[in-house]
């Protein structure tokens, strides 16, 4: 099994692929025991929320990485996806300016970002 960062990596490759924006990986291991890794991403609307996720789900599959569960809905503008030590946070522009992940795990180093 890849190392957390590498499985977050992979996934920040295969949402900008699809067209995810604003793509950014936070290193929370150190300040949480929810994950190690945030995967934090921003979509225009609901179809290519849909989309993206179901891209990166594939992606991983295909190296036999399923995840652990999923929450929420295309239509609510926010999709979880939880594979463990990875956590990614789909979004709409809208929700991700409401709930605003980045500034609630401030303290935790940013990997990669990818505009």
């Amino acid at each position: 099994m890849p190392e957390p960062v590498e499985i977050a990596r992979t996934i920040a490759e295969l949402a900008s692929d699809a067209l995810a924006t604003n793509i950014t990986v936070l290193d929370i291991g150190k300040i949480s025991v929810i994950a190690d890794v945030f995967v934090v991403c921003s979509v225009d609307n609901p179809r290519q929320l849909r989309a993206v996720q179901e891209d990166v789900t594939e992606g991983l599959q295909e190296q036999g990485i399923r995840p652990i569960r999923v929450e929420g809905t295309p239509d609510t503008g926010w999709v979880l996806l939880d594979y463990g030590d990875v956590v990614v946070h789909l979004f709409t522009d809208d929700q991700r300016q409401f709930y605003r992940l980045e500034d609630v795990w401030s303290e935790a180093p940013t990997l990669l970002v990818i505009q």
